[in-house]
């Protein structure tokens, strides 16, 4: 295996920059694979220099291939950095937009407040939340409609 390294380690190393984009880490992770089957099958190996060198690259080609096919099947990587940096970019924004949402439901008057809470946070119908509230649907129909104007006025100020 030695001598097989030493004899075949550089040009596959060269043939593998060539499909990694000259991405040495690339290349060299993809050498260090096709050397490690290599092994395993050593038995394989034919005795001709030519004929072995040509069986290398072909492995070579296959491991490349497959590393390639491993890559689309899976997620793109996200490094621990980036996905902190996400996570708390998330967070913050979500948080300001909560912080944001929670005042403008605040400043609306009692009733609106009431007609968005029976519709949106118990999930009641319009006649449902009318005879909670003891008022007719076209009334809760009308606060609805000019809660959430309001609610999108104070979110989205136009300047």
């Amino acid at each position: 295996m030695e001598s097989v390294h030493a004899t075949h380690c550089r040009p596959l190393l060269r043939f593998l920059l060539g499909l990694t984009r000259n991405e040495r880490p690339a290349a060299e992770d993809l050498l260090q694979e096709t050397m490690l089957r290599v092994w395993r099958h050593l038995d394989s190996l034919p005795g001709e220099v030519e004929n072995a060198r040509k069986w290398l690259f072909t492995i070579a080609r296959h491991v490349a291939i497959d590393a390639a096919r491993s890559r689309r099947a899976r997620p793109p990587e996200v490094s621990l950095v980036e996905a902190d940096r996400m996570s708390t970019v998330d967070s913050v924004s979500g948080a300001l937009a909560l912080h944001d949402l929670t005042d403008a439901f605040q400043r609306l008057s009692s009733e609106h407040r009431a007609v968005l809470q029976e519709l949106h946070f118990r999930g009641a119908s319009i006649e449902e939340a009318a005879q909670r509230l003891g008022i007719p649907a076209g009334t809760v129909k009308s606060r609805a409609h000019y809660a959430m104007r309001s609610l999108r006025a104070a979110l989205n100020p136009v300047e």
